[in-house]
């Protein structure tokens, strides 16, 4: 093989090598990283339509869930959501046959603007009707969350126990502010 042949051999793959290198690094390799994140971004939206048709289906259930939930909220007046709270808690007790030491309703104002009530209750009683007057707070289509409960024995054999309990309810329909 003649010296020229070989320098222009050796240039022409040379050349090649770096047209090969730019062109990995301009076009296949830009294209590869687009492909995959196209790829992901497709199926991303397919799970967002599966979710979105989903929810569809279940329209009616959601629908007919948040109407139970509204038209069980507490009252849209922050006087007679209290006075609807009381009430209900005396209803549990005597269902229940818990006695209740004390009340204590608080309103707070979340960050989404709702008004919120809290009350923290006291109650007295053995195992069996502490657990039945849970059960009725839980039952009750009244919107209530039970956000701690707290069980403490009061005698040495254990028969009488002190509940503290907080529930919070939101008022949904706010016309006035305590």
């Amino acid at each position: 093989m003649n010296l020229g042949n070989r320098q222009q051999l050796l240039s022409v793959v040379a050349i090649a090598a770096v047209v090969l290198l730019a062109g990995d690094r301009l076009v296949f390799s830009p294209l590869t990283k687009m492909w995959k994140e196209r790829t992901s971004r497709i199926q991303q939206l397919k799970k967002s339509v599966s979710q979105g048709t989903a929810l569809l289906d279940r329209e009616s259930a959601i629908r007919d869930r948040w109407e139970s939930m509204r038209t069980n909220a507490l009252a849209g007046e922050a006087s007679v959501a209290q006075n609807q709270l009381i009430k209900a808690f005396d209803r549990w007790s005597q269902e229940s046959r818990t006695s209740i030491s004390s009340i204590k309703p608080q309103w707070k104002h979340t960050p989404e603007d709702l008004l919120l009530l809290e009350c923290r209750v006291d109650a007295l009683g053995s195992l069996s009707a502490l657990t039945r007057f849970l059960h009725q707070i839980e039952k009750d289509p009244l919107g209530l969350r039970l956000d701690t409960v707290e069980l403490n024995t009061r005698d040495d054999n254990g028969q009488q126990i002190a509940l503290a309990l907080q529930v919070s309810g939101i008022l949904l329909n706010t016309t006035s502010k305590p």
